[in-house]
């Protein structure tokens, strides 16, 4: 059997995974991406699913690169999968896949156990983040190394390229990955109750960034009168992970933002407030890139 065409018939549409929103000139030592808000999805993929599309998107990152979309115009790029998360997650190790979901045996060196794996979110998901199943059948692991080779890696490859070229011309760079959670109450609603929060910041536990820079984005956000907390549940992924080396000057932070704040979580519809969010998280990020995070040993 040969593996389905969904890449080749999504690229023959689209040229390119990703696309870099960038400044005229960089002025700012700040990165910001945001991963899982893509939202074009191989018709062959929508197809063979056993979801219809709109309980695709359940995993997806929603308006999180328009919240962020006036980021250039401060002077810092803005990097964005266009492909979704359902389909290949950037956020995870390359071959972090689970063996139960494909027909052929995998090779011994891939991930095929990890608490993401447990989960069914693993680099190719087998669920959808309300814990429905994607796949009508299994997969072959050419699957995986297409949807790798063609999307995943090209995608860190130019994420790297901005890293690098950012601590070239600044002498640090700080990566802030932009992600957005299922709500949990705080500010967004009352209806939500008072147990959630409206941010979580992840610093993978102090270890990804100086820790002047989850102190600074907290400082900012609780005073632009949000509720935040850190590391809780989400102290940051693959990307917070792999790129913040702050003995290097390379510091990362995971920004994670309440979707109630912004959204209609059932109908996927914008809020008038997602206006406010994007011009508070502007301001955020202009802050941020007027700061350099002390060097870490």
């Amino acid at each position: 059997m040969e593996p389905r065409d969904d890449i080749a018939s999504w690229l023959a549409e689209l040229p390119t995974p990703y696309e870099v929103l960038a400044p005229a000139e960089q002025s700012l030592p700040v990165v910001v991406a945001s991963p899982h808000s893509g939202s074009i999805y191989p018709r062959a993929f929508v197809a063979t699913s056993r979801l219809d599309p709109m309980t695709l998107r359940r995993s997806e990152d929603c308006f999180v690169d328009e919240i962020y979309g006036r980021v250039p115009d401060l002077g810092a790029p803005l990097i964005r999968a266009l492909f979704p998360r359902a389909f290949l997650d950037v956020n995870r190790e390359p071959f972090e896949l689970d063996p139960r979901m494909f027909e052929d045996a995998l090779p011994g060196w891939v991930v095929s156990r990890s608490p993401r794996i447990s989960a069914g979110l693993g680099t190719i998901a087998r669920v959808v983040a309300s814990g429905c199943e994607i796949y009508r059948s299994k997969l072959r692991f050419e699957e995986a190394l297409q949807r790798v080779g063609r999307l995943y890696r090209p995608y860190h490859e130019a994420l790297a390229d901005l890293v690098r070229e950012t601590r070239r011309r600044f002498g640090y760079c700080i990566l802030i990955d932009a992600h957005s959670m299922p709500s949990m109450g705080g500010r967004a609603g009352d209806e939500l109750g008072d147990s959630g929060v409206d941010f979580v910041i992840g610093d993978c536990h102090g270890a990804s960034c100086a820790p002047e820079l989850p102190d600074l984005v907290e400082g900012l956000l609780s005073g632009m009168g949000y509720s935040v907390v850190r590391n809780d549940p989400y102290p940051g992924g693959f990307t917070t992970r792999h790129y913040g080396r702050p003995a290097i000057g390379v510091h990362a932070v995971q920004i994670e933002v309440n979707r109630a704040l912004y959204m209609d979580e059932q109908s996927y519809v914008r809020r008038p407030e997602l206006t406010r969010l994007a011009m508070d998280l502007t301001r955020l990020v202009g802050a941020v890139g007027g700061t350099r995070p002390s060097p870490m040993e």
